[in-house]
């Protein structure tokens, strides 16, 4: 298809350009802002334990351990909910996803963020940065039913990004086609594109009629349309030119996010990286397949690696490595199987993506939000390890204080200024933090209270995860039992108590200091 003939042979042609000898800007002829560029690398389920730096040894993420390397690793921060929606909302708002009862959207689901709030890049905005959104978004489109052949409004566009190149939803789920600048790309007039999640809409073959047609097996939720061999969530028609091949996903979106560097590296400029990796389905490209003995899931990880490194190399051949900040993390915990059967259990091995931590993606435990999380800023930020307490919540009211912005009542409710931790000149961090999953767990130092709940979720005992609901509190001292494997509310009842009602006190307004 012409449209996929395009964009293969611009990926080839600017990756020539960017390796070329002569063709770099040193740093004494680049310009220098004076606010720093600002990039924020956001992974799709990656676990604590998924990199080298982390701990992995089955996988090598050398891209991203550089960052560490010649950063601030933290190890003891977090994404602010247990999955993708509600912490990219809260990361945007500097607000908690509960206040909104933000959940998992389905893929034609409105807009999540008001536009009436100030986000983080309306922040930005602000203080004269140019700002864009490359890759997933999952925060909703559209005030209601969307007519995907024309403009998409209102989207990323009226809540702070100048430029946006976007996966509207998820990997798993439809309209399976890029969004630039809210509007779909490579759509013809004459193929209009119609998306449901009521019923099929043509006679096309389903994944759950058909399963011999899949690349491999996939569970019912994801067994509606077939595209490029994997079923998905929700049905489409029309738009075959403009539909999606996973396998491009790594160099058409690095491609997008470096040509937005290069069209903004006189300005401070913010990009916001949303990875779509190692989210599900893992399709890999040819590059990667077979660089991990883990399958598509571990190749996955050194394909997001590889993105990362051929973003900072072009930061480093536009002379901006020393004005540029770079925050590295992820938007929930690990899962394995979350839909299809791509081999990530069988093939998994004594890999930990947790770590030493129990749970992962969907769970209260500690790894559903304690993920992986690297600062680098060179020149500014010294090599360092910090246990600081961190959630990305907080990265709102940290860069405003970075960049001089001051926040007017009712911005970023949730959000906490520690652009000390951030640059790795304090580890101070937050005396609370809200864990999101089913249920609002609570950290304070280094215990850990879980409410007692009613709820029950069998299916993550289908996904192989410990969702940490119980009818009973839990407490867990997490210096002396990261695993959480010891409860001990009924030694410290005062404590118990005490979190509870701190808790509860956060339910009702903003935590912000």
């Amino acid at each position: 298809m012409l449209f996929r003939l395009l964009i293969c042979l611009a990926v080839i042609f600017i990756s020539a350009c960017q390796s070329q000898p002569g063709q770099e800007e040193t740093s004494s002829t680049a310009e220098k802002s004076k606010n720093p560029n600002i990039i924020i690398f956001y992974v799709d389920d990656l676990g604590y334990g998924d990199l080298s730096s982390y701990g992995a040894t089955r996988v090598e993420t050398p891209y991203v351990d550089k960052l560490a390397e010649n950063g601030l690793k933290l190890t003891d921060a977090h994404c602010s909910a247990a999955t993708c929606t509600p912490s990219r909302y809260a990361l945007l708002t500097g607000s908690y996803a509960f206040r909104n009862d933000a959940r998992i959207l389905p893929g034609d689901a409105p807009l999540l963020i008001d536009t009436a709030m100030r986000t983080l890049p309306k922040m930005l905005q602000g203080a004269g940065y140019a700002t864009a959104v490359v890759g997933k978004w999952h925060l909703g489109l559209g005030s209601g039913s969307i007519d995907w052949n024309q403009e998409v409004t209102p989207g990323p566009r009226e809540v702070g990004f100048d430029y946006s190149y976007l996966i509207p939803a998820t990997g798993d789920r439809v309209p399976a086609v890029y969004v630039e600048n809210q509007r779909v790309v490579g759509l013809e007039a004459d193929d209009p594109l119609r998306v449901s999640y009521d019923g099929p809409i043509d006679d096309a073959p389903s994944a759950r009629d058909e399963p011999e047609l899949l690349r491999y097996p996939s569970d019912d939720q994801h067994s509606d349309d077939i595209i490029n061999g994997v079923g998905r969530i929700g049905y489409m028609t029309g738009g075959d030119q403009a539909q999606w091949v996973d396998e491009e996903f790594p160099h058409l979106l690095t491609l997008k996010a470096n040509e937005f560097i290069s069209e903004h590296k006189a300005d401070p400029f913010f990009l916001y990286f949303s990875f779509h990796d190692i989210h599900v389905p893992r399709l890999p490209h040819q590059q990667f397949e077979g660089t991990t003995d883990m399958g598509p899931r571990g190749d996955a990880i050194v394909q997001m690696d590889w993105c990362v490194g051929e973003v900072m190399r072009h930061v480093e051949a536009l002379g901006l490595s020393e004005n540029t900040l770079v925050i590295f993390s992820s938007d929930n915990g690990p899962v394995l199987n979350d839909g299809y059967e791509d081999g990530s259990v069988s093939m998994l091995g004594d890999h930990q993506p947790s770590g030493p931590f129990r749970g992962g993606k969907y769970s209260a435990y500690e790894a559903g939000t304690r993920v992986p999380t690297i600062v680098n800023w060179p020149g500014t930020i010294s090599q360092k390890e910090s246990g600081a307490l961190l959630s990305q919540v907080d990265f709102y009211a940290s860069l405003a204080a970075l960049t001089n912005q001051p926040l007017a009542d009712g911005d970023a409710p949730d959000s906490q200024n520690l652009l000390q931790v951030l640059l790795g000149q304090s580890d101070q961090g937050r005396e609370f933090m809200v864990e999101e999953s089913q249920i609002l767990s609570l950290r304070k130092g280094k215990w850990k209270f879980i409410p007692a709940t009613n709820r029950t979720a069998d299916w993550m005992d289908i996904k192989g995860i410990e969702g940490g609901l119980q009818d009973t509190p839990q407490l867990y001292d997490l210096s002396e039992d990261p695993g959480e494997q010891r409860n001990l509310a009924g030694q410290y009842p005062e404590l118990l108590n005490e979190m509870a009602e701190t808790l509860e006190k956060i339910r009702g307004g903003g935590t912000r200091k």
